[in-house]
C-alpha cells in the first residue's frame, strides 16, 4: 500500500506541476548566485472557510512524499529548456537537473489538527532557489485538501454522532484527482464511507453502494430475472423458487397496508429480485424509481420478508428525491408493522439510507424535524464546497540569510509577519485552546500557569495578558537532510487525530453559525519587530536621496 501511495504521488504531483514564475524567479537567483541562499517560507490561511470558526490541516502526507521524490527528469529539463528564454543560460538546466530536496527541512503543524486563520501551519527552510520552486506544488496538496476535510467535519458537527455519512460524490468533483482526493478526506474529517472503489484500495477507506435508478428501470417484466432460484443461507441445498415466494409475501404485504397491487410495477420488482438473488446478504435497493408508497416500499418487503425466510439478512432501502424526511417516517412505521405482524424483529431495525443533494444546512435541518434516516449519501455540495470553492492558503517569505523579511500591502490584512517562529497553543482550565501564540524562535517557550503577554494578529490590537493552564508546541520536524522524521499515519489514524482534535474545542468554536472568533497573537518582542521593520522600511524609501 506504501508504494502504491508513493507512486499516485509521483502521477498526481509531478516536479513540473508548478507555475512558470517559479522556474524564471529560480534562474534569476541562481544567475546572481544567491540560489543557496538560507530562506526560510511559511503557509497559511487568512480567513476560517465556511464563516466558521475553525479548520483542519490536512494533506501533509502528501507534502512529505513529494518533497522525498523531488526531481528533474531528463524529459522535465528539455522542456523547460524550451519554454524559457533563449537566452537562458545552459548551466542553469544542469543546476536543475541535480536538485533535490535534501537541503530542505519541514516543520508541521501535524495532520488531522484543528487549525486557525494566520497560524503558520508549514515553515519550509533550505536553500532560496528549491524552497522557492516549492511553492506551488505545496499549496495545491494543501489547499483543497484541508478545505475538503473542514467542509466534512462541519457535515458530521450538523449530522451529529448518530447518523452514518457516505460520500458519493465522484461523479461530481473536479477531476479524478478532485475525486480521489476528496474522498480521502472526506473520511478524514469524519464520514464513514466512500463510494469511491480506488481511494478504498489507495487509503483503506470503507466502500458502500448499491443500485442506480438505471438498474431498476432497466427491467420491465418478471420474466427477465435469471436465475429464479435462491438456495438458502442454512446450507440446504434445494433451489427456492424466489418469484413464487416473493409473489406470496407481496400479496401479505398488500393485505396488511391495505395496498393496491394493481399500482405495484412488475419491472421494479424483477430488479429487486434479480438483485437479490445476485447479493442476498447486501440488498438495499432504491425504491423511489417510480412510487415509494404504491410501489417501491411494497416490492422492497415482499423481497426482504423472502429474503428472511430463506435466513438471509437484508439491509434496508434508499430513498432519492421528494420529502426525505416524511418518507422516511412512513417506510419506518411499514417496517414496524411488517415486523410485528410477521414475527421478524431485525425488520423494524432495517436501514433507511436518504441521498438526495444533501447540503451542509438540510443535512443541519435532518436534526430539526422528525425523521428516521440512518445513513445519509452525500456528494456535490460536499465534494465541490459549493459555499466556498477556495481555502486561499498562501506561502509567504520570512527570513533570508538569517535577516526577517515582512510584506507590507495597501491591504494591511495581506501584511505577512516576518522572521522565523515557534507557535503555541493555550489551554485553559477544561482543557479548550482559547488562544495560539506566535513567537520569534529564539524566545522562551511560555510556560503553563504564568503570565505572557501578546498582541492579537487581527481585530483589537491592543496588548492583552494571558494565562494559560496549560501549553503545547503546536509544530514538529517532519523532514530534513532528505528523509521524513516522523511516522506517517495511515488515513484512519488520521481520522480518528482529527475527531479528537475537535473534541477539545469550546462549543463556541464550533458553532456552524455565528461561531466565536478564535485569537492568535504574536508574542510582545515579534510585536516590536514588526513595528521596527514598518518603521525602517519607511526610512529606507528615501535611499533614492542619498549621497
Amino acid at each position: 500500500m506504501a508504494k502504491a501511495l508513493e507512486r499516485s504521488i509521483r502521477e498526481r504531483v509531478p516536479t513540473l506541476l508548478t507555475d512558470l514564475y517559479q522556474f524564471t524567479m529560480a534562474y534569476a537567483y541562481w544567475r546572481s548566485g544567491r540560489h543557496n541562499e538560507p530562506a526560510v517560507f511559511e503557509l497559511f490561511f487568512r480567513d476560517n472557510p465556511f464563516g466558521g470558526g475553525f479548520s483542519l490541516f490536512s494533506g501533509m502526507h502528501d507534502c512529505l512524499l513529494f518533497l522525498q521524490s523531488f526531481r528533474f527528469t531528463d524529459e522535465d529539463v528539455e522542456y523547460l529548456r524550451s519554454v524559457l528564454p533563449p537566452a537562458t543560460d545552459p548551466a542553469f538546466f544542469l543546476f536543475l537537473r541535480e536538485l533535490d530536496c535534501s537541503g530542505v527541512t519541514l516543520h508541521s503543524v501535524p495532520e488531522g489538527t484543528v487549525v486557525f486563520a494566520r497560524v503558520p501551519l508549514m515553515e519550509v527552510s533550505g536553500p532560496l532557489a528549491v524552497v522557492q520552486l516549492l511553492e506551488t506544488s505545496l499549496l495545491c496538496l494543501v489547499n483543497y485538501a484541508s478545505l475538503v476535510c473542514s467542509n466534512a467535519a462541519r457535515f458530521r458537527l450538523a449530522a451529529g454522532s448518530r447518523r452514518k455519512l457516505l460520500e458519493m460524490g465522484l461523479r461530481r468533483a473536479q477531476g479524478p484527482d478532485g475525486g480521489l482526493t476528496a474522498s480521502r478526506y472526506t473520511y478524514v474529517g469524519g464520514f464513514d464511507m466512500t463510494s469511491n472503489v480506488q481511494a478504498g484500495f489507495l487509503f483503506g477507506i470503507p466502500v458502500a453502494g448499491t443500485m442506480a435508478h438505471s438498474y431498476v428501470t432497466s427491467f420491465s417484466s418478471l420474466e427477465e430475472v435469471w436465475p429464479q432460484t435462491l438456495v438458502a443461507a442454512n446450507g440446504d441445498h434445494d433451489n427456492i423458487d424466489l418469484i413464487s415466494l416473493t409473489k406470496g409475501w407481496l400479496g401479505r404485504v398488500c393485505e396488511l397496508l391495505g395496498a393496491e397491487s394493481g399500482k405495484i410495477h412488475e419491472g421494479e420488482l424483477a430488479a429487486f429480485l434479480s438483485y437479490a438473488i445476485a447479493y442476498p446478504h447486501n440488498f438495499l435497493p432504491v425504491i423511489d424509481s417510480y412510487s415509494v408508497t404504491c410501489s417501491g416500499l411494497l416490492n422492497f418487503c415482499a423481497v426482504a420478508l423472502s429474503l428472511f425466510e430463506l435466513e438471509y439478512s437484508p439491509l434496508g432501502v434508499r430513498l432519492d428525491s421528494g420529502d426525505l424526511c416524511r418518507q422516511s417516517v412512513e417506510v419506518r412505521h411499514v417496517f414496524r408493522l411488517c415486523s410485528e405482524q410477521f414475527s421478524i424483529p431485525a425488520f423494524q431495525s432495517l436501514l433507511i439510507v436518504g441521498t438526495n443533494n444533501i447540503s451542509e444546512y438540510s443535512m443541519a435541518e435532518l436534526n430539526k424535524k422528525e425523521n428516521e434516516i440512518d445513513v445519509v449519501g452525500v456528494g456535490t455540495h460536499l465534494v465541490t464546497c459549493t459555499r466556498q470553492p477556495s481555502l486561499g492558503c498562501v506561502y509567504k517569505l520570512v527570513e533570508v540569510r538569517g535577516s526577517p523579511r515582512m510584506k507590507f500591502s495597501e491591504d494591511p490584512e495581506k501584511s505577512t509577519v516576518p522572521g522565523r517562529k515557534a507557535v503555541y497553543r493555550m489551554l485553559d482550565t477544561e482543557g479548550h485552546p482559547f488562544l495560539d501564540l506566535l513567537c520569534l524562535c529564539e524566545e522562551p517557550a511560555p510556560k503553563a500557569c504564568v503570565a505572557v503577554r501578546c498582541h492579537p494578529v487581527v481585530g483589537n490590537k491592543t496588548c492583552q495578558s494571558i494565562t494559560p493552564s496549560q501549553v503545547s508546541c503546536l509544530r514538529l520536524e517532519v523532514y530534513t537532510k532528505g528523509q521524513i522524521t516522523q511516522p506517517l499515519c495511515s488515513t484512519a489514524e488520521t481520522r480518528e487525530k482529527v475527531q479528537s482534535s475537535i473534541q477539545t474545542l469550546h462549543p463556541r468554536h464550533k458553532r456552524l453559525q455565528e461561531p466565536d472568533s478564535y485569537i492568535v497573537a504574536v508574542s510582545e518582542k515579534l510585536h516590536n519587530l514588526i513595528a521596527e521593520i514598518r518603521k525602517g522600511s519607511s526610512n529606507n524609501s528615501n535611499f533614492l536621496l542619498a549621497n
